[in-house]
């Protein structure tokens, strides 16, 4: 686990002062949940990032808060869409003795059989929902896809019985699906629709000039 974030306390009600500390660095912040009180801070934005890319999405965070050290994940946070800054974050207090629910990233491991035979690989859905002590906490949910032929798919009821964690994801949540590969008929027809709607459009009632 990485060294301790600092926080530092901050005013709750005024837009300028959450204007300040961005300016400064900090990311306007909450932290609660187990042995602590909702209570707004703010931490450094570097300082952040730099345990994140440490603990991954998922990790637990050690969090400083008036003096005391808190075991923490990143419960949620509001991120700036065209800068990429986190505008603020949510730190959820947590017991390292109980399970806690979690969203993990799907990732695929090996080639599929379908994909070596030109089908395409699709991921209708990318995070399944786990349950799990936070020491355990997984940075991906990984499915090995390299038996999968063209049609096949997986959801979350082929993966349960195999996996080591408690799924809290419906049976049928699908996660993977190997599609066949476009004909040329199919190519042809939706190149002649993407040149269709890229068209110049008539323009109806215009005057010819005089």
């Amino acid at each position: 686990m990485s060294t301790a974030i600092q926080s530092v306390s901050r005013d709750v009600k005024t837009r300028s002062a959450l204007t300040a500390l961005r300016n400064e660095g900090f990311v306007p912040s909450v932290v609660y949940g187990y042995n602590t009180e909702s209570t707004p801070i703010a931490v450094k934005e570097r300082e952040l990032l730099t345990t994140l890319r440490e603990v991954g999405r998922n990790g637990v965070i050690k969090l400083e808060v008036d003096g005391k050290k808190l075991n923490v994940v990143l419960n949620d946070f509001q991120e700036d869409a065209l800068k990429g800054d986190i505008r603020h974050a949510d730190f959820l207090s947590i017991d390292m003795t109980e399970e806690l629910e979690v969203n993990v990233t799907v990732q695929l491991v090996g080639e599929s059989v379908g994909e070596k035979e030109g089908g395409v690989v699709q991921q209708p859905n990318r995070e399944v929902t786990i349950k799990v002590k936070p020491s355990d906490i997984p940075e991906f949910f990984e499915i090995d896809i390299s038996e999968m032929q063209i049609g096949d798919t997986i959801a979350v009821a082929d993966v349960r019985a195999k996996s080591k964690f408690e799924i809290l994801t419906d049976d049928e949540y699908p996660l993977v699906l190997i599609s066949a590969p476009r004909s040329e008929e199919e190519l042809e027809e939706l190149e002649g629709d993407v040149e269709a709607t890229t068209a110049e459009p008539e323009v109806i009632g215009e005057k010819e000039e005089e």
